[in-house]
């Protein structure tokens, strides 16, 4: 897995050949792509107590507050508790694109205490991204 220190160099390299003239904009760059999963349903009542538009708006906040790009989708979908109990619950999947591990970690660990969760589920991706840039 790269690191995110990693990806900052690459962006930088890139950035230095585009200023020369060796690349154009619309050639692919390998980033990182990190989704958090973060279930709605509290973990004691295992119910939601909230609307999902309020949940929406603290993880907005989240993210602002540490800087980070992001988009998000609502999902529904199972999960299993810690004590092996399945239940159905509607989450959120926030999506960084090149952002560092840290500040992911920071606005999962604020979800997971803020929404009261046993945990959430952060995955990485490898992804190949290019920019397309269109001028009337």
């Amino acid at each position: 897995m790269a690191s995110a220190t990693t990806a900052h160099q690459v962006r930088r390299v890139i950035k230095a050949q585009e200023a020369q003239g060796e690349i154009s904009r619309e050639e692919a760059v390998t980033l990182d792509e990190t989704k958090v999963y973060i279930g709605l349903n509290d973990m004691e009542t295992k119910e939601q107590k909230l609307e999902t538009e309020r949940y929406i708006t603290i993880l907005k906040k989240i993210c602002r507050q540490c800087g980070v790009p992001f988009s998000f989708d609502v999902v529904e979908g199972g999960y299993i508790h810690d004590d092996g109990e399945f239940t159905e619950e509607r989450s959120i999947v926030l999506t960084f694109i090149d952002v560092p591990e840290e500040k992911v970690d920071e606005v999962a660990r604020e979800s997971c205490v803020l929404f009261h969760q046993e945990s959430v589920l952060v995955t990485i991706d490898h992804i190949e991204a290019r920019s397309v840039r269109e001028a009337l």
